[in-house]
């Protein structure tokens, strides 16, 4: 019980620096306060959910369920530099941002939803599991990697619609 109080008083400290350090490495990359924006609002917006979910099925915040969060928000971050790479790279060569955001989904899309997918299924057999702790974690790790995935399809291009005025501005 002392551990779990720690713990949830960590817990936004933690998340933080997670953040933190995913808004600053995304920056680095890609030198553009839209690009942050694109990549990291979707992100959050999972977390946030993945929190309600949490809630909804009575999974507290543990020193074990931390990480799981934190493993989530890592895996989601990479559908969306999968989405916002390609999407880059095609407005720089002139194409309007419905076209780049077609294109990218043409070369990436898939995969990204491939490897959601697979992630998900592969965690979702845990809920089979006797261990109500990796039932629950296999439940959670699912319904994250999806809404990531879904994040970067959908949230980060309408992001990225909104915030790009000039086709090659991103």
């Amino acid at each position: 019980a002392a551990t779990n109080e720690v713990v949830e008083t960590s817990e936004l400290p933690m998340m933080l620096y997670v953040y933190l350090t995913i808004i600053l490495l995304v920056f680095l990359v890609y030198r553009d306060w839209r690009a942050m924006v694109a990549c990291c609002l979707p992100l959050t917006l999972a977390t946030f959910l993945g929190y309600w979910f949490m809630k909804s099925l009575d999974i507290g915040l543990t020193v074990a369920t931390l990480p799981v969060m934190v493993l989530a928000v890592g895996i989601g971050v990479d559908y969306a530099f999968y989405i916002y790479n390609r999407l880059q790279m095609h407005l720089s060569l002139g194409l309007d941002i419905v076209s780049a955001f077609k294109q990218s989904l043409r070369e990436v899309g898939i995969a990204t939803v491939f490897t959601a997918l697979t992630l998900s299924v592969g965690v979702a057999t845990w809920s089979f599991s006797a261990l109500k702790f990796q039932a629950d974690m296999g439940i959670l790790l699912a319904f994250l990697f999806m809404v990531n995935m879904l994040g970067a399809i959908f949230v980060l291009p309408a992001l990225a619609a909104f915030l790009v005025k000039d086709k090659k501005a991103a």
